[in-house]
């Protein structure tokens, strides 16, 4: 089979990939092999090719045909449609999939939305699920113009939540209002309108923590999702005092949840199908621009989720 490996080396500005001839994967007794129709790259991947492990191979995102059911008889039957969240090795024409990680696509979703459900919206929505009840709090979203940006959007403006989303381009905001946004801010030093907040979603790091920090009420909650600057994060304790007393900040990594992804993945999927939740497809293209797709997804150049299609 044909699939998309680490090079180490740089080409062109161009993340490190190539695609090879590989054998196709040997499922173990609780996996799936799937036959993979398109997937989904993130821009955390695009930062871990950088230094990828000698064995790791990038694509947590897929959906396609079940050729090969689980040896132990779980999950879903060979022939079924899916959307599946490996540990990696997506981005090829076979995929081995845990039962634990696979959920059934019904006539109504097709590949290409499914499969940018996984790894954003699962984030979206085990983030949520991590806040609480977000009807009639106020909650400042940060980096939201991405994949989890637009299904948090989505998902808290449904469950009543008055909702500030920071995006950089007034497209990318016209866009998260359409979603249920409140207010879109182009930065964080300019969401003090829809504040004091309940609830901060804050993925950015570097400076702009500390600044949305400040703009909880007291007692309130920060939630720590991400680091898409790629730069340290500097508190000061007696910053605390000058707004946000008492407050608390929660470190958050979406796989750290005892729901398996199978049920949350089958949650997501009903969304889409009951037209509840909709996947923002920046760039849906051919997987032989998985490079090129690569590197505007780093420069942020891709609104929501790109997606590849297989051929």
């Amino acid at each position: 089979m044909r699939a998309y490996v680490p090079t180490g080396k740089a080409h062109s500005g161009e993340p490190h990939v190539v695609l090879a001839e590989l054998p196709q994967p040997r499922p173990r007794p609780d996996e799936a092999l799937i036959k993979v129709e398109a997937y989904s790259v993130n821009r955390g991947e695009t930062f871990k090719l950088e230094e990828p492990g000698a064995s790791w191979r990038p694509g947590k995102d897929v959906a396609g045909l079940v050729v090969q059911q689980a040896a132990d008889g779980s999950g879903p039957e060979a022939g079924r449609r899916v959307v599946g969240h490996p540990a990696g090795g997506g981005w090829a024409e076979y995929a081995a999939v845990p039962s634990s990680a696979l959920a059934e696509l019904p006539d109504s979703v097709d590949t290409v939305r499914a499969a940018a459900l996984p790894l954003a919206g699962l984030t979206a929505l085990r983030l949520l699920r991590a806040a609480g009840p977000v009807g009639g709090r106020r909650v400042l979203l940060t980096g939201a113009s991405g994949g989890v940006g637009h299904y948090v959007t989505e998902l808290a403006a449904a469950a009543g939540a008055h909702l500030t989303a920071v995006s950089a381009t007034p497209e990318r905001g016209a866009r998260l209002r359409e979603l249920g946004a409140r207010d879109v801010v182009a930065d964080v030093a300019g969401a003090g309108g829809g504040g004091p907040y309940d609830l901060v979603l804050e993925s950015t790091g570097g400076g702009a923590l500390p600044v949305a920090l400040a703009k909880l009420r007291r007692g309130g909650t920060l939630v720590w999702f991400g680091q898409a600057s790629r730069t340290p994060v500097t508190l000061d304790f007696f910053d605390f005092f000058k707004g946000p007393e008492s407050a608390t900040l929660r470190h958050f990594h979406y796989a750290d949840f005892p729901e398996s992804y199978a049920d949350d993945l089958a949650a997501l999927v009903r969304l889409v199908a009951d037209g509840r939740l909709h996947p923002e497809l920046g760039r849906v293209t051919d997987w032989s621009e998985t490079a090129a797709t690569l590197v505007d997804l780093r420069d942020r150049r891709i609104r929501g989720n790109a997606v590849l299609t297989v051929s």
